[in-house]
């Protein structure tokens, strides 16, 4: 087959080759599987739809292009990846727990909506057992490489996904987020991540990690596709005890970038980067290049955000996690990871009246951080302080774990909706990303900030192909393809 004309698997890019008639779903399939096995010995994916199977798929849709129904089709011939913790129908869920695995008859409502838009199922991506990580290495499946340098963690725990998305085997893929793995490996492999609101896309389908707190989120190769998904996906599901109705005039793509707007910062004094200087040093530069698209800083304390940040990994907060899955790990000790069982079993440790103590204290501070957002459009923080090496966490796994959680954790227990974006490289070639973190339901203005912000600092994302950038213009600290 002669080269295809993209070389990215952007929407815009392969929408543009379906509108030309240059190139059919069935293309981008053959091309996806020639990916895939030429990075066989990734651990990305624990499971995948057949390659008979997706050739047949891709074909219904080769057919309804030339009957022109693609035109209802909003993710038309979009190939995708699905973190394992949520449903296809056909293919096991695992959680990354062999044991566990369950074959469901229904896709997740979320699944079950980008099938209707078009998006094709690839397959199941490798993840933080049960969702309780945000290294990426907690999983018997093995550890996916970070596309961009292996020695360093992909992140979790929606780690395969946003391998998937980063070395160009999907246009985009689903993760959830409940403490940031939906965030953070986006940006330690140079991609978007979208956390939409809780509730606003439907968790149905999903294995819980804090049921009252998981977000489906979107990876992507640009903030305009994370928003297209999320678009295609939103909605309110009986289905979900947790899903909302967004407010009256609520339109994923009808705000526009304010000329000016006012953004949050923690202090200097409350930055923590844990002797990570060129993150530190490449954090200065992301504000300074909010400021410059007409944003104007104000530093504010992070105490509140920080301490309830604290919560989430609590006993009391760990106790939401003993719901969802402390009978198994009862009932199957041995089948569990170590270090998976050590974080969830100490939800064990809390009395009902902790929980409700914790509830309490975490309004008092949510109070607080929101009088000190009052007024502004975003808090903008470090995706994550700093990034580890493989052999970092396996030497210490759950300290080196807290402390990416630094400017994550806080999120849901906020209620808060939030976008990660690729913000700069290292002198050593590794990525660092920002993330705009705004009320419940501000993605619009989020999404429209965060473009402005992507298109001033021209960063192209994901890993690359060999011979074929994903972006014209790579800053000097890019690393080599």
């Amino acid at each position: 087959m002669p080269p295809l004309p993209f070389s990215t698997l952007t929407i815009d890019a392969l929408r543009a080759c379906y509108a030309s008639g240059t190139v059919r779903p069935s293309d981008v399939i053959e091309e996806i599987l020639a990916r895939i096995a030429a990075d066989a010995d990734n651990p990305v994916w624990i499971s995948r739809v057949s390659d008979d199977a997706l050739r047949e798929r891709a074909r219904r849709l080769d057919a309804m292009k030339a009957a022109d129904g693609a035109e209802r089709m909003a993710l038309f011939g979009m190939p995708f990846a699905v973190k394992d913790n949520i449903d296809v129908a056909g293919l096991p869920t695992t959680a990354a727990c062999p044991d566990f695995a369950y074959l469901p008859a229904r896709s997740a409502a979320t699944v079950e909506r980008l099938e209707a838009a078009g998006a094709i199922v690839i397959g199941k991506t490798n993840l933080d057992q049960f969702a309780t990580g945000l290294v990426g290495v907690r999983s018997p499946y093995g550890v996916p490489r970070n596309p961009i340098d292996g020695a360093y963690i992909p992140g979790g725990s929606s780690s395969g996904s946003a391998v998937a998305v980063a070395a160009g085997m999907a246009a985009f893929a689903l993760g959830t987020d409940t403490a940031g793995s939906g965030r953070i490996p986006a940006g330690f492999n140079n991609v978007v991540g979208v956390k939409p609101t809780i509730g606003l896309a439907s968790a149905a389908g999903v294995v819980p990690a804090c049921q009252s707190l998981d977000c489906v989120s979107v990876l992507a190769l640009s903030v305009a596709d994370g928003m297209r998904v999320l678009a295609a996906m939103a909605g309110p599901d009986e289905r979900d005890p947790f899903s909302r109705t967004p407010p009256e005039g609520y339109a994923i793509d009808r705000v526009l970038t304010p000329a000016g707007f006012d953004f949050a910062v923690p202090a200097a004094k409350d930055l923590r980067f844990f002797g990570d200087a060129p993150y530190e040093r490449l954090f200065g530069e992301a504000v300074a290049r909010l400021e410059s698209i007409g944003g104007r800083r104000r530093d504010i304390a992070f105490e509140p955000f920080a301490a309830t940040g604290a919560i989430l990994y609590s006993d009391a907060g760990v106790a939401e996690r003993v719901a969802a899955v402390g009978d198994f790990l009862r009932d199957h000790p041995r089948s569990v990871l170590p270090v998976t069982r050590e974080i969830i079993e100490r939800g064990r440790n809390a009395a009902a009246a902790d929980v409700y103590r914790a509830r309490v204290r975490m309004a008092g501070l949510r109070s607080r951080a929101m009088a000190a957002l009052d007024g502004t459009a975003l808090l903008l923080v470090p995706t994550a302080p700093t990034i580890y090496r493989v052999a970092d966490i396996e030497r210490d796994p759950i300290a080196l774990n807290a402390n990416l959680g630094t400017y994550t954790n806080f999120v849901n227990l906020m209620d808060l909706a939030a976008i990660a974006v690729p913000s700069g490289f290292t002198a050593a070639g590794l990525p660092f990303g920002v993330t705009l973190i705004g009320r419940a339901f501000s993605e619009p203005l989020l999404a429209a900030i965060a473009t402005a912000f992507c298109e001033a600092s021209g960063i192209p994302t994901g890993a690359g192909m060999p011979g074929q950038p994903v972006a014209s213009a790579v800053p000097s600290e890019r690393p080599a393809t």
